[in-house]
């Protein structure tokens, strides 16, 4: 079949091959031509594993092209998947849909025959509906909305667009062509339905609340143990041994309870605040007022993280070295948004270390965000001659480091764990300081 994809960041890259992958003929489309020169030379524009084989496989075999022009995206087929970023407002929580409007805005006028947009991005409850009639509004034609939310975990989209845990598709019944938007959106998933992937239909609402819900309950789930693990610090408690006793709990499980730093990036601290907004405007916040506090939660061990590294250089971070292992928001990403790991880093230098930085992937973004810190291409430089060194983001490169690795090069043998992801015990053993989250 032939489908667009309106904006290619994360999700609409990944969803233009991928979709492409299964066969389509796909055209994917932004207003910023240095990426579309980018994708239509073969490089993906962001680090995510295994996405640029896709996107080159596709792109030789002709299923796959990438342009500015919306006259040839509306004229190239009927199904249009609406991927573009909806951030959070500057000084509110609520979610800014000015990306989403302007592509229904400019794609519904060029419209020449009966089309839909089906929407793939995180946005408020009651979004879609609300597009249908601004699209409509905008054209004689005859255009559907619909959604069908994406469930990407960076690290792992390819993998979660060719073979999710279920697809979710959300119409209007109330239209005479809902059975057409449903038999083209299962035309376009048919190996992943023919492969027994779930296939939920509901109501428009019901689509758009998946996503936010899981993303805050996966929110909630990582608040909790870090609030857990409070106590543990309090007494003496370990919090990996006690979340390990949960997670045989068949209904709890383990995955999501690892304490530490707390979670980042461009989707769960964005939609839970967005979560909380419309929850406001429709006159039900108090039931999610939960969310506040794991938010609150969130963002404590952060500057929890520049409290223990203060105390680890003798009570002022004043004139420290401060070597920080980590900079994107988790370990196969280059992702900088919202991170953890990169807000520490700059709060501690706002306590007058020098703060050194290394990530395999994440350098050239952060130096973007953070450009006065200090940036190292390897963990040997990051930690010349560290007074302290914090691990913060849990790539493989980082866990598995051993007390002879860093000694010949540091000043103190001092770490921090932000990810409680190395052997404590060897690391003590071994003569050195260690300091988790959580744990004795």
């Amino acid at each position: 079949m032939r489908c667009t994809v309106f904006g290619t960041g994360y999700l609409g890259a990944t969803h233009a091959a991928c979709m492409a992958e299964l066969g389509h003929d796909v055209v994917g489309v932004d207003v910023d031509p240095g990426k579309v020169a980018k994708l239509a030379d073969g490089v993906v524009p962001f680090y995510e594993p295994g996405l640029d084989e896709v996107l080159q496989r596709n792109l030789a075999a002709g299923r796959l092209r990438f342009t500015t022009d919306y006259e040839d995206a509306a004229a190239h087929a009927d199904v249009h998947f609406l991927g573009v970023g909806t951030p959070q407002k500057k000084g509110e929580y609520g979610a800014d849909l000015k990306y989403v409007h302007a592509v229904v805005d400019t794609l519904a006028p060029m419209l020449e025959r009966p089309a839909m947009i089906v929407g793939k991005s995180t946005v408020p409850v009651g979004t879609a509906a609300a597009l249908g009639i601004r699209a409509r509004a905008l054209t004689d034609i005859d255009v559907e909305v619909a959604w069908n939310p994406e469930f990407l975990r960076e690290g792992f989209a390819v993998q979660d667009t060719l073979r999710p845990d279920r697809l979710v598709l959300g119409i209007d019944r109330t239209r005479e062509r809902a059975d057409w938007v449903e038999q083209h959106i299962r035309d376009i998933y048919a190996d992943l339905i023919a492969a027994e992937i779930p296939f939920l239909l509901t109501d428009l609402a019901t689509a758009e609340l998946v996503k936010v819900s899981a993303n805050a309950f996966l929110a909630t789930k990582i608040s909790f143990i870090n609030a857990v693990s409070e106590v543990c610090e309090a007494t003496g408690a370990d919090v990996t041994m006690l979340a390990d006793a949960l997670g045989y709990d068949a209904r709890i499980g383990r995955r999501f309870l690892n304490a530490g730093l707390g979670f980042g990036g461009g989707c769960l601290p964005k939609d839970i605040r967005a979560f909380m907004a419309r929850s406001g405007e429709l006159g039900a916040d108090h039931a999610v007022a939960f969310l506040r506090e794991v938010d609150n939660i969130n963002m404590r061990r952060r500057t929890k993280v520049v409290d223990m590294a203060t105390r680890a250089c003798g009570g002022s971070l004043l004139g420290a070295n401060v070597a920080v292992l980590g900079a994107a928001f988790k370990p196969e990403s280059d992702d900088v948004r919202d991170s953890p790991a990169l807000n520490v880093a700059g709060m501690i230098q706002l306590h007058g270390a020098v703060v050194t930085v290394y990530d395999p992937k994440a350098v050239e973004n952060s130096r973007r965000v953070f450009p006065t810190l200090n940036y190292a291409t390897s963990v040997a430089e990051a930690c010349d001659r560290a007074d302290v060194v914090l691990i913060l983001t849990e790539w493989n490169e980082f866990t598995d480091l051993t007390p002879a690795d860093l000694e010949p090069v540091v000043r103190s043998r001092s770490i921090i764990d932000g990810r409680n992801c190395l052997d404590r015990h060897a690391w003590r053993d071994a003569g050195w300081v260690y300091a988790g989250l959580g744990t004795p």
